[in-house]
């Protein structure tokens, strides 16, 4: 029996040794134009969806459905989101062109089908070693909730709002 778990030992040994061998001489790509390995991948989609269902927030949007709310939640993507997540028109800009992980082109893969809860966790808290930022410290928490009213509500706009979406200026030129 010593020798079975004496086995296990220097087996758990050699992996551990092997991993930090393969990380260390920087034989897992770090590069932004690198596609990661699978093992990558899903640990850090698994490690994320964990997270934000822990995490985000459950129940009604603690602001109105209103046209000023929206409107303010516009202005303010147009400001910080546009330049990675793209205008109405759905191109991309350099800078998102360039990002890995690609932010998405929300005029054209919108999050409307996502819940209030996890559209603010992702404002709220950005995704490590993405590109998304946290705006937690340069946004309000009224503002951050007028951008998940936008977001959510995108494909519905009032006709007051639609103006106010189609008038962010495109990122190309």
């Amino acid at each position: 029996m010593k020798t079975f778990f004496a086995g296990v030992g220097i087996t758990l040994l050699v992996l551990t040794a092997g991993a930090y061998i393969f990380i260390t001489h920087g034989w897992i790509p770090a590069n932004a134009d690198a596609k990661p390995g699978f093992l990558e991948t899903w640990a850090a989609h698994k490690s994320l969806r964990a997270t934000i269902q822990r995490e985000m927030p459950i129940g009604p949007v603690p602001i109105a459905l209103t046209d000023a709310n929206v409107i303010a939640g516009i202005k303010l993507y147009s400001a910080n989101c546009a330049v990675c997540h793209g205008a109405s028109d759905a191109q991309a800009s350099n800078i998102a062109t360039g990002l890995f992980q690609h932010a998405p082109q929300l005029a054209r893969h919108d999050v409307t089908d996502d819940s209030e809860g996890k559209i603010y966790w992702f404002i709220k808290h950005g995704v490590r070693l993405t590109g998304m930022p946290s705006f937690s410290d340069s946004l309000t928490e009224d503002q951050i909730w007028q951008v998940v009213l936008f977001l959510k509500h995108m494909n519905s706009l009032s006709h007051k709002a639609e103006k106010a979406w189609e008038a962010v200026p495109s990122a190309q030129p």
